[in-house]
């Protein structure tokens, strides 16, 4: 099953959001809170380089052709 990177982008800004506002949230079947608060702004970030890459039709990184 494929991972559409557009919609984990939008549950962890989802996530980011609710803990900061306070509340508990159940992200990939763990319970995060604000302490987890760095953790899904890393995943966010990761994602949102998944988003532009995917956008661009790439994989997001460049390859070096050695010969």
């Amino acid at each position: 099953m494929a991972v559409n990177p557009q919609e984990m982008l939008d549950r962890y800004v989802q996530a980011e959001c609710d803990v900061l506002a306070g509340k508990d949230v159940t992200f990939g079947g763990r319970r995060m809170v604000m302490a987890d608060l760095p953790q899904i702004i890393k995943g966010r970030q990761e994602w949102e380089q998944r988003v532009a890459a995917a956008s661009r039709g790439g994989p997001g990184y460049a390859v070096a052709v050695f010969e």
